[in-house]
């Protein structure tokens, strides 16, 4: 099965992929000009999936040579992230002994409980509300893009090149795309709240990707969606299947699923929803686990 999905991500060039590259360039550039009423959740949502598009751009698609794919996606549509910065905590995120640690994953929401134990009432009420699907889409973006941005500050101020050369390559990606939009009809402030949204929608996909389990292979969520959702998130909603073929491109990621189910559940034990819906009337307004990491130990 391993060496079936290998040859299924063994395209030397993924047609797909490049033009859906090229359709959102082309379908965001139009939303430019459209009515702010209608222009504003266009552009987030395009955002959001030239984000996936970055995702796919990281892992080795739509080509082999990674400064094409990294030039493909270099406009940061969504303003906030760097594709350096994302391609290198993600790739550490990929390793997955470390997956949910509040240490060793970049990507975990977890804290480590002598943290939490210390955390004035407030901020823990904040918290509390950010593990809610509300709470991440809407404080997500602030208090995340600031848990991040202060981890790589104290990097870049530890003499860290790569993180500072991350963040100076951002600023020519998001100057590209700031010039673009004051030279359109579409305001500053407007396309400021559609990045927001961007990255409220991109917010779901992460929600409750990975959970705190002593076995690693249950750390890893299946979410059996095939709607817009999953459309958007490019099939990381199958993010188990992702976790072991991250060759395998976005469109061929249902198919190797579909291939071997009953193999996938056995590997993240049982990790299972059935649909974004299903998610959104369980955790919209309720907590998915505790903030402090259950399973932590020094």
């Amino acid at each position: 099965m391993a060496q079936n999905a290998r040859s299924k991500g063994a395209r030397a060039f993924e047609w797909p992929t490049f033009a859906l590259i090229l359709a959102t360039y082309g379908l965001w550039g139009a939303t430019l000009f459209w009515p702010l009423w209608l222009a504003i959740p266009a552009v987030a949502v395009l955002a959001a999936l030239h984000a996936s598009l970055s995702h796919e751009a990281l892992h080795g698609h739509p080509s082999r040579n990674a400064m094409f794919n990294a030039g493909l996606v270099f406009p940061v549509l969504s303003l906030l992230v760097p594709y350096l910065r994302f391609k290198d905590t993600h790739m550490a995120h990929h390793q997955d002994s470390r997956l949910t640690d509040p240490y060793e994953d970049p990507e975990s929401n977890y804290l480590d409980p002598a943290i939490w134990a210390k955390m004035s009432a407030w901020k823990k009420a904040a918290f509390d509300a950010h593990n809610t699907l509300a709470g991440r889409m809407i404080l997500g973006p602030i208090l995340g893009q600031t848990r991040f941005m202060a981890a790589d500050c104290r990097e870049i101020v530890g003499g860290d090149r790569r993180v500072l050369a991350g963040w100076l390559l951002h600023i020519p990606a998001v100057a590209l795309v700031l010039g673009i939009v004051w030279a359109a009809p579409m305001p500053l402030w407007a396309y400021f709240v559609a990045a927001f949204f961007s990255n409220a929608l991109l917010r779901i996909r992460t929600f409750l990707e990975h959970q705190a389990h002593r076995r690693v292979r249950g750390r890893t969520v299946i979410i059996e969606d095939r709607g817009p959702l999953a459309f958007l998130f490019l099939n990381n909603n199958l993010h188990v299947v992702h976790h072991m073929h991250p060759r395998v491109p976005w469109y061929k990621l249902p198919e190797v699923y579909r291939g071997n189910r009953d193999r996938y559940l056995r590997q993240n034990e049982g990790y299972l929803f059935s649909s974004y819906a299903q998610i959104f009337g369980r955790y919209f307004l309720r907590s998915k686990d505790s903030v402090a990491h259950p399973l932590y130990e020094d």
